[in-house]
């Protein structure tokens, strides 16, 4: 009889489990089916969704040769199906600044969304509220001593001001800036902006003070530098590039040594271009990235912000030349090719280099703007 109830039993537990694993019946007439949950939308994809909706991002002073910004541009392009307009590539950090400036009230093709500027202007920017915060999603690997700490800018590519010269004009390549002085440079050096407003500029004067007594605090030995080199004939007061050197009509030139890196590999050997490291005065310049307060595709801006602070965008610097500012933690995590790596200059180089504080480029860009034409008192145009 137990055995009996146990096989009833048994019957009656494996119907209920066939007819739980039966096909659900259809619902009745009039009766909603259950809708399929789908997964929450990232806060990336969203993004994505919001910059292509605007189309666009607007870009301004970033030469395609400058860091390697013609890949990052075409890359960007090509990832996110966005028109990237580009003005002035040209332009030095104070043009970038009066762009946003003047175009408070205008949300046409002039007016900027993103902007590349040198070290010392991120306090301007800030005091004068023509920035937005955002922090990308890389945030933390960012060092803190370049970036605000609310957002408003952060550090992205450091270089250190070397000297760009054209081979097939200079026959005897100067090697410190105390060789510039010569006779046999007459009429051959040049800087690669005006000092007035120009980061790149201001840190070669920087870098000559270093290297005649001054120092990261006493920079008027860079100026009066400058006003011998005018004074003996061989600067050449003329804004400096690629184009320039290359014609021999400023075939030595002070250059971020990427850039000047940029030019020789450009360039081929026509001209042959040496780029030297001078001995003394080794200064090293971190240039910044901020979203302007008035940026008409702000979520493109923003979703270029995550590119470029993303491994790809860095690497795609570092491809350049430029040290990414996410660098440590990039060689951190081994994730810098190895082919790529070797492509960079020697450390020792770089074992002189100095990096100025925010407080002391800020009195030095401020006190080189306003005594320039009193010593040195050539335009440079």
């Amino acid at each position: 009889m137990k055995k009996l109830l146990a096989v009833l039993s048994l019957v009656v537990v494996w119907s209920m489990l066939l007819a739980s694993c039966a096909a659900p019946t259809a619902p009745a007439p009039g009766a909603q089916a259950p809708q399929a949950t789908s997964a929450p939308e990232s806060p990336m994809d969203a993004l994505v969704k919001a910059a292509k909706a605007e189309g666009m991002l607007t870009v301004i002073a970033l030469p395609h040769d400058w860091c390697n910004y013609g890949e990052a541009i075409a890359t960007f392009k090509a990832k996110y199906g966005l028109q990237v307009n580009e003005l002035n590539p040209d332009a030095s950090s104070g043009d970038e600044i009066e762009a946003i400036k003047a175009n408070k009230n205008n949300k046409g093709p002039q007016a900027p969304d993103v902007i590349d500027v040198g070290f010392s202007f991120g306090p301007q920017i800030v005091a004068e509220g023509l920035v937005q915060p955002y922090k990308v999603a890389t945030w933390d690997t960012i060092p803190d001593n370049v970036k605000d700490p609310n957002g408003y800018w952060y550090g992205d590519y450091y270089g250190v001001l070397a000297f760009e010269v054209n081979k097939d004009v200079v026959k005897n390549v100067p090697q410190d800036w105390a060789d510039l002085l010569k006779p046999e440079y007459k009429g051959q050096v040049a800087l690669p902006g005006d000092p007035r407003g120009s980061t790149q500029a201001q840190m070669s004067v920087i870098a000559a003070a270093l290297a005649n007594g001054g120092s990261l605090d006493n920079v008027m030995p860079g100026l009066e530098f400058f006003k011998k080199l005018n004074e003996v004939g061989n600067f050449v007061p003329v804004i400096a590039k690629q184009a320039t050197v290359a014609k021999g009509e400023t075939p030595v030139i002070t250059r971020w040594d990427y850039n000047a890196l940029a030019d020789k590999k450009t360039l081929a050997g026509n001209p042959e271009i040496e780029v030297v490291i001078p001995k003394t005065g080794v200064v090293a310049g971190v240039y910044i990235q901020a979203i302007s307060a008035y940026a008409p595709h702000p979520n493109a801006a923003k979703l270029w912000m995550e590119f470029l602070y993303s491994d790809e965008g860095q690497l795609i610097w570092l491809k350049g030349g430029c040290h990414p500012i996410r660098y440590n933690d990039l060689v951190k995590r081994n994730v810098i090719p190895a082919d790529l790596a070797a492509q960079l200059p020697p450390a020792e180089a770089y074992a002189n280099a100095v990096f100025p504080t925010l407080a002391q480029l800020e009195a030095a860009t401020k006190l080189i703007a306003e005594n320039w034409d009193k010593v040195v008192g050539v335009d440079v145009k």
